[in-house]
Formats: C-alpha cells, structure tokens, sequence
C-alpha cells in the first residue's frame, strides 16, 4: 500500500509537469506505451498463457470506460488543487457499491447506504456548491471517479478468469490506439527532459495497480484502505511546497467525511 500511495503521487507529479506543454490524450497515450513495455518485457518469464483471455468484448469494454477516466483525471490535475482530484477520487468506493447493486445484484445493506450518504456529503463539502468559484473540472473529476469504479466492477468480473498481468495487458493493448487517435491532431513532440516524467506516470500507474492488487491479496481491506488516505495529506504537502497551492482544510474535512463512510461499511461488512 505504501507503495501505491508512492506511485499515485508520482503519477500526479509527473502529469502536472507533462501538462506544461502537452494535452491530456497524448500524456494518456505515453502512459499506456510504457505500461505496454513494462508488461512486454515481464511476459517472458509469465508466459504467453498469462495473458490469454475469452472475453476480449469485456475488456474492450472496461478500457474505454477506463480511458474516459484516466482523460478527465489528467485534466483535472492540471485544473483544480491536487489535493482536491485526490479528494474528489475518494467517491470511488461510494460509485462502486452503487454499481455494485445496479449490474452486479450485490445486496445494498444498510452500511453501503451509510457511505453512500456520507460520501455525497463529503464531496458537497469539497466543492461548496453555490459558495463561491466553482471550476467545471470538479464535475469532470466525479465523473472521472464514476468511470473509475465503472471500470473496477469490469475488473472485478474479469479477475475471476483473467490474470492481473492479462487485465494490465490488455488495458496498454486497447488504450493505446484510442489515445494515440485522440492525441495526434494536437501532437507535441516530447523533449528529452520529458522523459523521467513520460517514465514516471507509465512506471506509475503500472506499479499503483501491481502494488493495490497484492495489498488487497495479502492484507484485508480495512487494514489497506486507511493506508491509501495517507495519500491525501502527503499530496497536499506537494501541491503546498512544489506548485504554492493553498491549503483548504474543507478539503480535507469532506475527504475525511467520505473516508468515514468507506471505513464504516468495510468495518460493518466485515463483521
């Protein structure tokens, strides 16, 4: 967990450097190549088995979802405070229990409807509706976070067949095309100080999911879960010391208050 808090703040730190002089679908495409290379340089030794799959229509599915996300995630880290995107991306967890019982028949029990509530409270404390400037980013990051946990409920259905190398490969496979079509009206060649940047979102993203995945494996969620809100407090001291953000503490209330909820209905499920 540790390691995928470290690798989400990197991605945020290397998206915001590339947002300098690139557009949001080409740093997507450049994230989805080195995650393709990482991956194609780890099949040797797995095998091609490893990456075999039956449902291909699911995957193409869940990746295009998926590459909405990853499009309005990037925009909104370079429009809005990262501390914000950060807290905005905590309603995961409130949108998949809601898809959850929407397409995959899960029981809405009483502690789901208790994060639900608290996680449409907290975000309503982030964003202040009607309490002064508001930027449109903000929606596009809760429809980013919806997208997100549209995607994990794909995720979730494949997993019982498919490999996590198999789900990483096929979302570089699927992605980069599409970002690659989307990015070359706009292109701007990357220059070499782009690079650690290029590698540091692709290598990111690559291990925040390979590090989520084995936490979730070894550890339950309630012990995971309050490790990954570290990364709100820790981005706020980046956004602070690198970019001079200013610190809003409603931020971190509404954040805690959609932590509260998540925390709760894991606690009470897992009873």
């Amino acid at each position: 967990m540790s390691g995928a808090v470290a690798s989400f703040m990197a991605m945020a730190i290397a998206v915001r450097e590339l947002q300098r002089h690139m557009g949001s679908f080409e740093i997507v495409f450049l994230r989805s190549v080195v995650m393709l290379a990482i991956v194609l340089v780890m099949l040797p030794r797995a095998g091609l088995a490893a990456i075999r799959t039956q449902r291909l229509r699911i995957h193409v599915s869940r990746n295009v979802i998926h590459f909405v996300g990853q499009v309005l995630w990037v925009y909104s880290i370079g429009a809005l405070a990262l501390a914000t995107v950060f807290a905005i991306e905590f309603t995961m967890p409130m949108w998949t229990a809601l898809l959850a019982w929407l397409f995959l028949k899960e029981r809405f029990t009483t502690p789901r409807l208790v994060q639900l509530a608290l996680g449409f409270a907290g975000v309503l404390i982030i964003l202040r509706p009607g309490g002064g400037e508001f930027h449109p980013a903000a929606l596009g990051m809760i429809l980013g976070s919806l997208c997100y946990a549209s995607s994990f409920i794909f995720t979730k259905r494949l997993t019982s067949t498919d490999s996590a190398l198999a789900v990483l490969f096929w979302m570089s496979v699927i992605q980069t095309p599409i970002s690659l079509a989307a990015a070359v009206p706009h292109w701007v060649t990357p220059l070499w100080r782009d690079a650690p940047w290029i590698l540091g979102i692709g290598a990111g993203s690559f291990f925040a999911h390979y590090c989520m995945t084995q936490a979730m494996r070894l550890v339950d969620a309630m012990v995971a879960v309050p490790i990954d809100f570290v990364r709100l407090p820790l981005i706020a001291v980046v956004g602070a010391l690198a970019y001079g953000e200013a610190f809003d503490p409603l931020v971190m209330v509404g954040a805690a208050v959609i932590f509260a909820g998540t925390y709760y209905s894991l606690s009470r499920e897992r009873r």
